[in-house]
């Protein structure tokens, strides 16, 4: 891909980063990412080799043992890594989130204590929202933590985590009534809670159990899981931040950077399927030609390549516009809900131009077609984002009559 996608801008240091990760993603994650995904086996080796190369510290701060890059560096680096697999972004991208809101919200000791290993792979993150009855509707929460002494016990079931099974640490929101009196916001009402458990599935420490993982259409190999707590007793220090009732606005924090995440991966995803595409439609031959020269097929290649590098010009947009630390619910609205929708439309073109081939599981675009999906629905639907966008156009364009 030497003219799609390109970044302008980039210093040194990160283009050696992204040059490093792609090289990684077409050497150890392409050539296998079909078979592991089929036997939706988690991609061990892969996670290893990322770690190796440091990936899993490149947006914590340098004096905790990470890299200290931008969100910029870490949107392209998904990119890159959602291109060869998706799965592998999802594993990352939890991890950040949460590396993220402790490093924004985390008290001196807490940083102290999760970062370091965070950095260097050895914790792996996941975090919490949704639940069986809600998924955007954050303010519907029902699990519940009650203050005892020195300690909060937790009850409530958790859906959708994504490295449930695979991560030590969960950042968890739930409602938290201690110091909020009845009839208080629900969002002021929600504090973030930092849960330490042991990888696997069953009961992973007292009162907290990990199911076992959620059979899905695509976006395999990655573990999704459900999350019960049942008794289950957290310190108070491990409140995100120490004081309860900020967990909303710190979940929205993270979700923000997730945002930027799924629209890199959606950008990962349109690009290969393209890359795909383009290949193929000069391989194959109808009519005495290679299908590449046939007029209708030139148009869906252009379109394609037309969307594959207007997502990416809005996912770079809204990851610099939070680097350069000003609000970007808009533009990460925006480049979620285009890079998705559109990751969506040229997976579906690259499909068609396969043809019959395209249902086979033998080609790799089969895979990139069920796996497109989960983006229209990962950090908030096409339906939410354009809620965030109009009520932020709202506030942009307020008329003065």
């Amino acid at each position: 891909m030497a003219r799609l996608a390109q970044t302008a801008g980039l210093t040194d240091v990160q283009q050696e980063i992204l040059s490093t990760v792609r090289d990684f993603v077409d050497k150890e994650i392409i050539p296998v990412a079909t078979e592991l995904e089929h036997r939706d086996e988690y991609p061990q080796q892969i996670v290893d080799g990322l770690k190796e190369l440091g990936l899993f510290g490149l947006m914590i701060p340098e004096e905790y043992g990470g890299l200290g890059e931008s969100l910029l560096t870490y949107a392209l680096c998904v990119e890159e890594i959602a291109r060869g697999w998706m799965s592998v972004s999802g594993i990352i991208n939890t991890h950040f989130i949460v590396a993220y809101m402790l490093k924004q919200h985390g008290t001196r000791e807490q940083k102290d204590h999760f970062l370091p290993r965070m950095a260097a792979g050895d914790v792996r993150g996941a975090f919490s929202m949704s639940e069986p009855g809600l998924g955007s509707d954050v303010s519907a929460i029902t699990s519940k933590a009650v203050k005892d002494g020195d300690e909060y016990v937790l009850n409530g079931q958790k859906m959708w985590l994504t490295n449930g099974g695979t991560s030590s640490l969960v950042a968890v929101l739930v409602r938290s009534d201690e110091g909020h009196p009845e009839g208080t916001a629900p969002h002021r009402s929600m504090t973030t809670f930092l849960v330490e458990k042991e990888p696997g599935f069953g009961e992973v420490r007292p009162g907290l159990t990990i199911p076992g993982k959620i059979d899905k259409m695509g976006y395999k190999g990655v573990d999704t899981t459900e999350l019960i707590m049942d008794g289950l007793r957290v310190p108070a220090d491990r409140v995100l931040g120490g004081v309860t009732g900020r967990g909303f606005y710190q979940m929205m924090d993270g979700v923000e950077v997730g945002r930027v995440n799924v629209a890199a991966r959606g950008c990962g995803v349109a690009q290969r399927a393209f890359e795909l595409g383009v290949q193929y439609a000069q391989q194959r031959h109808t009519f005495g030609k290679p299908i590449a020269q046939h007029q209708a097929i030139q148009f869906k290649l252009a379109e394609m390549a037309t969307k594959v590098e207007a997502a990416h010009a809005m996912m770079v947009n809204a990851a610099r516009k939070k680097d350069s630390g000003e609000r970007n619910d808009l533009e990460a609205g925006m480049a979620k809900y285009l890079a998705s929708e559109y990751c969506k439309e040229v997976v579906e073109d690259a499909f068609r131009i396969h043809g019959g081939y395209g249902f086979s599981k033998e080609y790799e675009i089969e895979r990139l077609y069920r796996e497109a999906p989960m983006l229209l629905i990962g950090e908030g639907t096409a339906e939410i984002q354009k809620m965030i966008i109009g009520r932020r156009l709202l506030e942009e364009y307020r008329f003065q009559g």
